[in-house]
C-alpha cells in the first residue's frame, strides 16, 4: 500500500491484493466483465486471511491520514451498468471496505496546486492584449 500511495497518490484494495499476489490481474479482468459473480471468489487465500488484510489496509490509511473515498465499481463493457460484488455474502460493510480508495492528503495538495498554476496560466494567456491596428 505504501508504494501504491507513494507512485500514485492513491491506494484501493482491489490493487493491494493484486500487488501482493493474491489477485491476479486475469481474475480482475474477468470479474469487471462480469464473468466471476463476486471478487473473493477468485482471491488465492480463505476469508479469514482476506478479513485481516482488509483490516490492515484500513489500519495503515488511519495510520497515514489517508482520505477514505467510496467508488462505484461497475461492470466493463458495452452499455453495462451493473454494480459489480465483492463478496458472497453482499453485505453493505464488506462490499464498502472493498469499494474504499484511500487518497494520499500531500497529493491532494499537489493535485490542487497543479490545477491553481494551470488556471492561472489559462486566465493569463486568455487576457492577453489584441495589437492595435491603424
Amino acid at each position: 500500500m505504501y508504494d501504491l500511495i507513494k507512485d500514485k497518490g492513491i491506494a484501493s484494495p482491489v490493487e493491494v491484493l493484486m500487488e501482493i499476489g493474491i489477485l491476479s490481474k486475469d481474475d480482475f479482468e474477468n470479474w469487471r466483465f462480469g464473468r466471476i459473480p463476486y471478487l473473493e471468489q477468485v482471491c488465492k487465500i480463505n476469508l479469514s486471511k482476506l478479513s485481516t488484510i482488509m483490516r490492515e489496509i484500513r489500519s495503515f490509511a488511519t495510520k497515514n491520514n489517508l482520505k477514505p473515498s467510496w467508488t462505484y465499481y461497475r461492470q466493463w463493457g458495452k452499455g453495462s451498468t451493473k454494480l459489480l460484488r465483492f463478496s458472497k455474502s453482499g453485505s453493505e460493510s464488506i462490499e464498502r471496505a472493498y469499494a474504499t480508495h484511500y487518497i494520499s492528503q500531500q497529493k491532494v495538495v499537489e493535485a490542487q496546486e497543479r490545477r491553481k498554476v494551470k488556471k492561472q496560466s489559462e486566465e493569463a494567456t486568455s487576457t492577453t492584449t489584441e495589437p492595435i491596428t491603424e
